[in-house]
């Protein structure tokens, strides 16, 4: 996964089209996932949370939430976002696992699973069943499919684009996309995807009672979230 984490660690992103796409995918991400936080007490983890630049939404809805970032330079920006804000703190993917057990009500992780190796999603399940409490949730959010991914992808994109006044923008960014390093990677390394009935199995392996969300959290609706409790 080093790989992936020194691409979205680059400072201007390819894979967002400019600041507007930025603001308007973690706006939306943000409000999802504050739909789901079961109260103003809640201890909320969100695991591979990006540049997450509204998270102060998810955190209001809180107790406390917390931020787990393994790109250095991200976490340093969201550090310094979010300095002034007591119920927001931002840890590395170490750190976050050295938490005590049962500290979380929810645990959030989205856009995350498609890096990951199976063996690599099979340990962080393990790390979040400990992680959360008795009653508490976990989400895996934007899971890829099989099949038709990227050009879903590109279609959701577009739309969204379209939907708020950059459009074109979103054109040139996904040219840009096609020449950057995003395509080697994912040659090189690939990019795990999961039919529903094949995250299900491992969501229950890791001792959670799981089902498939009506809806995914964020944009793409061609991909799909899992809501899990632990067994």
């Amino acid at each position: 996964m080093s790989d992936w984490i020194s691409f979205y660690d680059f400072k201007h992103s390819f894979i967002y089209v400019n600041a507007l796409h930025l603001d308007v995918h973690y706006r939306t991400i943000a409000q999802d996932i504050r739909d789901y936080v079961p109260s103003p007490f809640a201890q909320v983890l969100d695991y591979g949370c990006g540049e997450a630049n509204s998270a102060d939404l998810v955190a209001a809805a809180s107790g406390h939430l917390t931020l787990v970032e393994a790109a250095p330079n991200v976490r340093a920006a969201l550090t310094a976002r979010y300095a002034g804000n007591g119920k927001i703190s931002v840890l590395t993917p170490d750190e976050a696992a050295a938490r005590p057990a049962a500290t979380f009500d929810l645990i959030v992780m989205h856009s995350v699973a498609q890096y990951l190796s199976e063996a690599e999603l099979d340990r962080q399940f393990a790390i979040f069943r400990a992680l959360l409490k008795p009653h508490g949730q976990l989400i895996i959010g934007d899971v890829v499919p099989p099949k038709l991914a990227a050009p879903a992808a590109a279609l959701t994109l577009l739309r969204v684009g379209a939907a708020n006044g950059f459009f074109w923008a979103a054109v040139g960014g996904l040219i840009r996309i096609f020449l950057s390093d995003y395509f080697r990677l994912k040659k090189a390394h690939g990019l795990s995807h999961y039919t529903q009935a094949a995250m299900l199995e491992r969501l229950t392996h890791a001792g959670f009672a799981a089902e498939c969300a009506a809806r995914n959290i964020g944009h793409n609706q061609w991909r799909m979230a899992f809501l899990a409790h632990p067994r």
